[in-house]
């Protein structure tokens, strides 16, 4: 793909690549660098974005995307890209939340500019 065999490991950024935990678990080797971390909290805000707008539906009873969506939407995929472009260098990753990304950062802009709106009325 397009962004395979770039390594774009900073050296402000090197120590991101170290091994904090080196183990196994469920008799599968588990190590976790820094980047490893980044990429979990991409993954919890990402995955964790859901149960936010499914208690916001249920609060209201109806289908609601509460602006928390939104953030959580944005934070976790900018970490999720991060994670696949400095830490991992994969580009499946890095394709697959590049469009999610847009997608959150403008329906947060729009939901923004409508409480603007709404605010000055």
């Amino acid at each position: 793909m397009i962004f395979d065999n770039i390594h774009l490991t900073l050296p402000v950024l090197a120590f991101m690549h170290d091994v904090w935990i080196d183990t196994e678990c469920f008799g599968l080797k588990l190590v976790v660098t820094p980047w490893k971390f980044v990429g979990y909290t991409g993954v919890l805000l990402f995955g964790g974005r859901w149960i936010v707008q499914i208690l916001a539906s249920r609060r209201e009873k109806k289908v609601i995307m509460p602006r928390l969506f939104w953030i959580m939407s944005l934070i976790g995929s900018l970490c999720l890209i991060s994670y696949f472009t400095l830490g991992k260098n994969d580009s499946v990753g890095i394709l697959s939340n590049l469009f999610p990304t847009f997608v959150a950062a403008y329906n947060l802009m729009l939901d923004l500019r409508n409480a603007r709106e709404q605010a000055g009325t």
